[in-house]
């Protein structure tokens, strides 16, 4: 799928550490680099789902400054100069500034969609139909545009969108004005905004031109912009990732949202249509494994006895695992390395592995 009269970038962000992964998923390796469906990995899924759209000297990515030569040899196509290692985690409002500059430098000011690399969307045509239909309006009109996603259950590990009065339609497509953004909700919350029909789910997409969130960014949120654009003059020479890091040091770490997208005057989304997953921790591969009919679902060979509702997942396919008389658990088996858990405690995961990394 294409359009000509579109000048499209695309920057996909794969600078997480996929803690909930664990084990995994590690420092080493996190989450984006593993093949969890099938044969390719998350951030090359990413890849293949705009490479229809954007050549490959038009894609960049942007990563933990220790994961650059894993994303070139996972991602041959691009350019090993598109590559960008960022020197520490600075969330997202630095990751958009960093990519919106470099865009510019180097591509003038095209329209940038921005996405990441840890969701699970399909089907692809729908989303990149999607995207084209944001693109062309971000060019008419000058928005900030975000991709808002309709809700099928009251999700409380998702922000919400709250949308107003409709601005757009283009083959089924639909636009809104944007209200506000809300953080990840309270179960009655959550179901509150369901009832409502005025909320989607915020999936942490964008699309915009260059110069229209880089002119929001110097509005809102200057430090960055002026840190980054002087480390900029330093691009492609010796001196280029000490640069950024003199940048990157002082930044807060704030996501755009907060920093710029909930200020900005002029912010929409177009409701995607199209499935989408934010693989935020093992339950969102449940429906990808495979079941025994009671409610296990598994990678490897699992043997069960009066056991409902777990999910298990082996690195090694052949490992066996026997579960008796247990029910939401989810045990995952990686080389030396396991995890038990219930499944309604999965979020608490980040915490134990954020301890072990500080007191290994």
């Amino acid at each position: 799928m294409n359009d000509n009269n579109l000048n499209i970038v695309s920057v996909i962000m794969a600078g997480g550490v996929g803690t909930r992964f664990w084990p995994l998923s590690t420092k080493e390796k996190p989450k984006q680099f593993l093949k969890l469906f099938g044969n390719r990995s998350l951030l090359q899924t990413s890849y293949d789902r705009v490479a229809g759209i954007v050549s490959d000297e038009r894609i960049i990515v942007l990563t933990n400054e220790g994961f650059t030569d894993l994303v070139r040899e996972q991602l041959p196509e691009i350019p090993p100069e598109n590559v960008i290692g960022e020197p520490m985690r600075r969330d997202t409002a630095a990751a958009v500034c960093l990519g919106a500059l470099i865009v510019r430098k180097h591509f003038g000011n095209p329209v940038i969609v921005t996405l990441t690399a840890d969701h699970l969307i399909e089907p692809v045509d729908l989303f990149q139909q999607t995207i084209l239909s944001a693109a062309r309006m971000a060019v008419e009109t000058g928005a900030l545009y975000t991709f808002g996603i309709e809700p099928t259950y009251p999700a409380t590990g998702y922000g919400y969108l709250e949308i107003g009065e409709k601005a757009h339609d283009s083959d089924g497509i639909a636009h809104f004005h944007l209200v506000t953004f809300k953080e990840k909700p309270d179960l009655k919350t959550a179901q509150s905004y369901i009832d409502s029909g005025r909320y989607l789910w915020n999936s942490g997409m964008f699309v915009w031109t260059a110069d229209t969130i880089i002119k929001a960014i110097k509005t809102h949120l200057p430090a960055p912009l002026d840190l980054l654009t002087k480390a900029l003059e330093q691009e492609g020479a010796p001196g280029w990732q000490d640069a950024l890091r003199r940048a990157f040091e002082p930044l807060e770490a704030i996501s755009i949202d907060y920093a710029v997208m909930e200020k900005a005057a002029d912010v929409r989304c177009v409701a995607g249509k199209f499935v989408w997953r934010d693989v935020g921790n093992w339950l969102a591969i449940q429906n990808y494994l495979s079941t025994d009919g009671n409610g296990n679902y598994y990678h490897g060979r699992l043997h069960s006895l009066d056991a409902t509702g777990n999910l298990v997942f082996c690195e090694n396919q052949d490992e066996i695992i026997v579960m008796v008389g247990v029910s939401d658990i989810v045990a995952v088996r990686a080389g030396h390395k396991t995890l038990i858990a219930r499944k309604n405690r999965l979020e608490e995961v980040k915490q134990v592995v954020e301890s072990m990394i500080l007191n290994p």
